[in-house]
């Protein structure tokens, strides 16, 4: 039988003896001496720090007890920090790029105007020319709307997107797209005549459609490059189209409307390219001419007083607006501005830094 007190007799007198004191740490035996930690040690962890560049500023975020204030959150973006802060430096260069364009065209010193093009059919200049180029998905989501607004309201000279961008706006007005998830497997949706653009769902018989729709227009832009001697070229066909689907949420039609170019150097790679060829079987002859389209895209970038450039995507779009503004290096120019968003990134950039700062006179 187990007695406590035979068991306290047979222990440690040292345990015996600390049962008898406080509970606690008992550290009178420990003496810890900040001099017997090495320097070095200490320099690692407590290293002064140097005085923070002149001008940074503090990171702080939108107070929300002040209630919703959209102009003042988004300003706070650029504080805020992560993407947010990249997302708040875009911000301001868009808003530089307005500011920029609403300025009165400066007159050339010569007295001579250098801003009317040698087609009279091409967009008036203003005093900051924004390219707005964006790829396909943009135009897939919900973005679009953003787009059709900017689109709408003239507040971009030139746009640049691929070839599902064009179709894509044009499908939305025939038939609607679906939001589905990501997870959903390609083969099944295949066998359902459904396809998948990330989360967004696109029956097949939108294409279908689209194809009933378009067909007919190349018969007659064939008729008329017959008889008419008109030279198509992406820009010209897209104007078209976009006048044909004769839509108010169409992207395409309020380019159309507003006289924007929009520019497409790709625009037989998609569901646009595959109707062409049908029709080029069917109907042989059709000629879509790229090299109108080059030289108008870059005299856009050549005689413009100002560029920005905003660019949601990569790839060709990116590629083929920053080729168009390349043609000013050397030149004297204006501010140059681009705006970068990919899946990847969010950037900034300031081209001007390797330009001069102005072209007035030439």
């Amino acid at each position: 039988m187990y007695h406590e007190k035979e068991h306290v007799k047979q222990m440690n007198p040292r345990l015996i003896a600390s049962r008898n004191k406080p509970r606690g740490w008992d550290l009178s035996s420990v003496e810890v001496k900040m001099a017997d930690v090495p320097k070095f040690v200490k320099d690692a962890i407590y290293g002064s720090s140097e005085p923070m560049p002149q001008g940074s500023e503090e990171v702080r975020g939108y107070d929300f007890s002040n209630g919703v204030n959209y102009h003042a959150l988004l300003e706070s973006y650029r504080t805020t920090g992560f993407q947010a802060s990249n997302f708040g430096k875009a911000v301001v260069e868009v808003n530089n790029m307005i500011k920029k364009k609403l300025e009165p065209l400066p007159q050339p010193e010569d007295g001579l105007s250098n801003y009317d093009y040698l087609d009279p059919g091409q967009r008036p200049i203003n005093n900051c020319t924004i390219f707005l180029g964006f790829t396909s998905n943009m135009i897939s989501s919900g973005v679009r709307e953003t787009i059709k607004y900017l689109v709408k309201n003239n507040m971009v000279d030139c746009i640049v997107t691929t070839a599902g961008g064009i179709e894509e706006d044009l499908m939305k007005c025939i038939a609607p797209s679906y939001l589905g998830d990501f997870s959903l497997r390609g083969a099944e949706l295949r066998k359902k005549g459904i396809n998948r653009i990330g989360n967004l769902l696109v029956p097949n018989n939108n294409y279908c459609r689209l194809e009933e729709w378009i067909l007919p227009l190349w018969d007659k832009m064939l008729e008329e490059q017959k008889t008419q001697g008109v030279r198509w070229t992406p820009s010209k066909v897209i104007s078209r189209l976009g006048k044909e689907i004769n839509h108010t949420d169409s992207v395409c039609y309020w380019a159309y409307k507003n006289n924007i170019p929009i520019f497409n150097p790709a625009l037989t790679d998609g569901a646009l390219g595959d109707t062409l060829y049908f029709h080029s079987v069917k109907n042989p002859g059709l000629v879509i001419d790229i090299v109108e389209d080059i030289r108008k895209m870059n005299n856009t970038s050549i005689y413009a007083k100002n560029t920005g450039m905003i660019i949601l995507g990569g790839g060709l779009i990116k590629h083929h607006i920053c080729n168009a503004n390349l043609m000013l290096s050397g030149l004297p120019l204006g501010n140059v501005v681009c705006v970068s968003a990919t899946s990847r990134r969010s950037e900034t950039q300031h081209f001007s830094q390797q330009m001069s700062s102005s072209k007035d006179g030439r």
